[in-house]
């Protein structure tokens, strides 16, 4: 393997410097770390940002707190919530980015040992990435179980379910099916264990992209390795800056991903395999049409939301409705009582005036 020295006396490496490496010879082993950020130019949305993320605009759904959707004891209660929002973020509607389509030119280029994805849009094998190369940490769509008994369901009855509006539930036992999508309270695959060492031990080049680095144990991956790292990103996060050999790159992460694969003089094959993934339209139709999915994302989401809380406040109301009209009845109940009970005390009295007024009469004859 050809060996790459680092240039220490013109400055930090930049993305050039990076270019020149990854081509070099001296890569062999690119470990690619994604989150939802790689996604929002394809019209989803990701989780944390104010306004536009998905657990802003989730709030609204009616839950003791935004992450709710995603926890396993409150799916058990009401799995309603988890699949309002499966509707909207589910595989078939969106189309793989530039960045996804860079996963798979590494791939192509012979170099990429593994990408890590935080994601569960799919979009990596939609870009034609292979199976054995993704780990998807927080799982997927891709396939779906019986959260009780662990029978599978497949991709097309699930679909079925969902499009007729109904909660999926298992024919052996008759538990919940969700997708295997990690909620909080559950582990994290078997596979994410079994690979983090070994890929990490090998990697001679880390790229974290599109993430917060806020969710463990997937967040402290990039701090484990001694290789060089490039963090795309529209902000620094981790530890990213403070070693020699890292390259921090602020921005879309499409654009760096393009910036990228131009340097090391790969632009024309990632052009060719993300315009695979859709019929080529110019990039400015994608920004809006991205742009455009995004926001019917949200909007189906806040419809269903407030439908959602309507539909609360409904059942509330007739609750309230059917607590004072029992009210109503039982004081109508009462007074109906007091009355009789009244004209029965006018009668008796009636007929012992009566009475009396009978033994005066015979006194006197």
């Amino acid at each position: 393997m050809a060996k790459f020295k680092f240039p220490t006396t013109s400055g930090p490496p930049d993305l050039s410097t990076m270019a020149t490496y990854l081509t070099s010879g001296a890569v062999r082993n690119v470990v690619v770390m994604v989150g939802a950020g790689i996604s929002t130019a394809a019209g989803i949305p990701d989780f944390r940002s104010p306004k536009t993320g998905l657990y802003h605009n989730l709030s609204r759904l009616n839950l003791p707190y935004a992450e709710a959707v995603f926890d396993i004891d409150y799916f058990r209660k009401r799995p309603e919530a988890f699949y309002m929002l499966a509707h909207e973020l589910y595989p078939g509607k969106f189309r793989p980015t530039m960045f996804h389509s860079f996963v798979k030119v590494l791939e192509e280029r012979g170099v990429l040992r593994r990408v890590y994805t935080q994601n569960i849009d799919t979009l990596e094998r939609i870009a034609g990435v292979s199976d054995d190369k993704i780990v998807e940490a927080h799982g997927s769509f891709a396939e779906n179980h019986c959260i009780d008994c662990g029978k599978d369901m497949s991709k097309e009855d699930l679909e079925v379910t969902m499009k007729e509006n109904e909660i999926p539930t298992c024919k052996r036992c008759g538990g919940l099916v969700k997708p295997d999508i990690v909620f909080f309270g559950e582990a994290l695959p078997a596979r994410f264990f079994k690979l983090t060492t070994s890929d990490l031990q090998a990697a001679d080049l880390i790229i974290v992209a599109g993430t917060s680095l806020q969710v463990h144990p997937f967040a402290s991956l990039p701090s484990q390795v001694s290789c060089p790292r490039i963090l795309f990103n529209l902000e620094s996060v981790g530890d990213f800056g403070r070693r020699k050999t890292d390259v921090v790159v602020l921005g879309p992460c499409d654009e760096g991903a393009r910036e990228l694969a131009e340097k090391c003089g790969w632009g024309k094959q990632l052009d060719g395999l993300w315009s695979k993934t859709a019929i080529v339209k110019s990039i400015e139709e994608e920004e809006v049409e991205a742009a455009k999915t995004q926001k019917e994302v949200l909007d189906s989401i806040n419809r269903a939301a407030e439908k959602d809380v309507k539909s609360v406040n409904e059942k509330e109301e007739v609750t309230s409705e059917n607590a004072d009209a029992d009210a109503d009845d039982a004081a109508g109940e009462s007074f109906v009582t007091a009355t009789e009970s009244v004209e029965f005390e006018e009668v008796t009295v009636a007929i012992e005036e009566l009475e009396i007024t009978a033994e005066k009469e015979e006194a006197q004859v």
